[in-house]
């Protein structure tokens, strides 16, 4: 691992901190729909901070799912975090367009149990990111 990709990797694991912090802030505001798309953000942004500190190159995707099975194959533990990713995944659109569901807005979907349960996911991943980014 070059310093340039630590770096890199590190300015991308310091936004999902950031994410995951107004994940939990939207769970005490009440705004449910809001925690489930930062938390995902947080995850996609922790592993994106994992894969550049490893040398990668311009991820475009923002599948939590995508990105954790790249990471994979780095190290192994991430494997364990496969169903963490997928629900993650389920938020990145359907917590913000309204043609997501039949009927009424997204924010009506979300109960702070949802939300509680992205957040729990999202530090997990970004747990694992920090063991390999030795912080």
């Amino acid at each position: 691992m070059t310093n340039n990709n630590l770096k890199e990797g590190l300015r991308w694991l310091d936004q999902a901190e950031a994410d995951l912090k107004t994940s939990i802030d939207c769970i005490q505001a009440g705004n449910y729909y809001a925690s489930a798309f930062f938390a995902q953000q947080a995850a996609e942004k922790a592993l994106k901070g994992f894969l550049y500190s490893k040398g990668f190159r311009a991820l475009v995707t923002h599948s939590v799912t995508e990105l954790l099975e790249e990471s994979a194959q780095l190290e192994q533990d991430f494997q364990g975090l496969a169903d963490y990713s997928k629900e993650l995944d389920r938020h990145y659109i359907g917590s913000r367009y309204p043609n997501f569901y039949p009927a009424g807005a997204p924010y009506k979907y979300y109960t702070k149990e949802v939300a509680e349960r992205c957040v729990s996911y999202a530090e997990s991943i970004l747990q694992e990111a920090k063991k390999y980014l030795k912080i």
